[in-house]
């Protein structure tokens, strides 16, 4: 489903602050895999999801989505078919827009939905009980701006923004790092939920190691541009935090340096 095959990124190439980031990174991920990634800080997670995406092209190597070669599209042609959040839930939304208007930005994406006279009342019946479905109250505040929501009320829109047209992939990085720890488990119970419903394809970057081992079917370790591991099956349902940070120590011979995942 999604291939990347010996992908490489350098930044300022032939200058002082040259920096290797990715070098013949390889991974494939099949149809509905729901993979979590972990690592230290400059490990490299977000770089990959940034060259997926297409903030950037790579240097060289290949990166095939759903059987297309995606690899010089440009950012906005895929996001047609790639759905993203980020850490920041200012992100992803328009905040001096309503919940509604933002709503049908994303649900317009589908050239299917797209009308010259707006959303029909039957989109806005359909929206709102989308909305409704994530149990935050949202469904009796359709015209309240996105600005005057919280961050948890607003990573929850972007979520569903993200996959109100059922994307081909779906990219969360550290999506929940920003919120608090009870409106955090809320996103992730919700972000659960709608993976499974659809059977989405997605990767979740992730600053708590005990999130990474229990959702999903398959985690990733980085380390400097590398997955040092790849855990799925019966060793990932028998690894601990503890023991995955003592395998970690073991492979790369140092010790886990990320404070933040380390307290989660």
């Amino acid at each position: 489903m999604l291939t990347l095959d010996k992908i490489c990124k350098t930044f300022a190439p032939g200058t002082a602050s040259e920096k290797k980031v990715l070098e013949n990174f390889s991974l494939h991920l099949d149809h509905g895999e729901f993979v979590t990634i972990i690592g230290s800080n400059g490990a490299g997670k977000s770089t990959v999801m940034n060259a997926i995406s297409g903030t950037f092209f790579v240097d060289s190597g290949h990166i095939i989505l759903d059987g297309r070669d995606i690899t010089f599209e440009a950012d906005y042609r895929r996001a047609h078919s790639i759905g993203r959040l980020f850490q920041d839930p200012m992100q992803g939304t328009a905040p001096s827009m309503s919940v509604e208007e933002n709503l049908a930005l994303a649900y317009m994406r589908n050239a299917q939905h797209v009308s010259p006279f707006g959303l029909s009342t039957a989109d806005k019946k359909y929206l709102r009980s989308r909305v409704a479905a994530l149990g935050l109250g949202l469904e009796d505040r359709m015209n309240a701006l996105v600005g005057t929501l919280s961050g948890g009320q607003r990573q929850a829109l972007t979520l569903l923004m993200a996959t109100l047209v059922t994307p081909k992939l779906l990219l969360l990085d550290e999506h929940t790092a920003a919120l608090d720890p009870a409106t955090a488990e809320v996103v992730l119970k919700l972000t659960k939920n709608i993976v499974a419903e659809n059977n989405l394809t997605c990767m979740m970057i992730t600053h708590n190691i005990s999130s990474a081992l229990a959702l999903g079917s398959r985690t990733l370790m980085m380390d400097n541009g590398r997955i040092v591991f790849d855990l799925k099956g019966e060793e990932r349902r028998n690894m601990t935090v503890a023991s995955l940070l003592d395998r970690f120590r073991q492979t790369v011979q140092k010790n886990f340096d990320n404070d933040r995942m380390l307290l989660s």
